[in-house]
């Protein structure tokens, strides 16, 4: 026994079939794709669990996120912190994208929605920002999206991105400075 947990085992074990993967050994990222599926549709279906009808729409999206990011992972790092930035980010981009199509799908004629109560502050700032945050170019928009609102590092949102990390600096600079004028224009 090695003493490792099954997590540490899952780590290693699909970190290595990811670096074969990449060197050439088809047969090796295809295992790599088949075993991170299972992983991630595990972790989606704990927080989906009123959504699984939903879960291997994002699975699919996620896996094709890492394929198109592969390139960007960095062996000295972390699969799983890797992995995980990824899946948070097509999770976000999911729910997001299905509160704006619940929102435009809202029933209008309701009588008892006449005497609701008024949205809490929170909720509609959060609609105000993503409408903001809509109307960045994506060298903006994903370094904000990912250092200031998800909370990653620099170097995490370079690796997600694509960007450099002064890239990722001087777009959330930029992005953020353009925010600030859009608000100040529309008070």
């Amino acid at each position: 026994m090695t003493g490792k947990t099954s997590v540490e085992l899952a780590e290693v074990r699909l970190k290595g079939l990811l670096l074969r993967g990449l060197e050439g050994d088809a047969a090796a990222y295809h295992a790599f794709l088949d075993e991170l599926s299972r992983h991630v549709r595990a972790f989606l279906r704990k927080r989906l669990f009123r959504l699984q009808d939903e879960v291997e729409d994002i699975v699919q999206e996620i896996l094709i996120a890492v394929h198109n990011g592969r390139h960007t992972y960095r062996s000295e790092q972390p699969l799983t912190a890797w992995v995980h930035a990824i899946a948070r980010y097509k999770l976000a981009d999911f729910l997001r994208g299905r509160a704006r199509h619940e929102a435009l799908n809202e029933p209008l004629d309701e009588e008892s929605d006449l005497f609701a109560a008024a949205e809490d502050e929170a909720g509609e700032a959060r609609r105000d920002l993503v409408k903001l945050l809509e109307d960045l170019p994506d060298k903006q928009r994903l370094p904000i999206l990912h250092v200031k609102l998800q909370g990653l590092s620099v170097a995490e949102t370079a690796r997600i991105t694509g960007l450099s990390q002064s890239a990722v600096k001087v777009g959330v600079h930029r992005g953020l400075k353009a925010l600030a004028a859009r608000i100040r224009g529309e008070l």
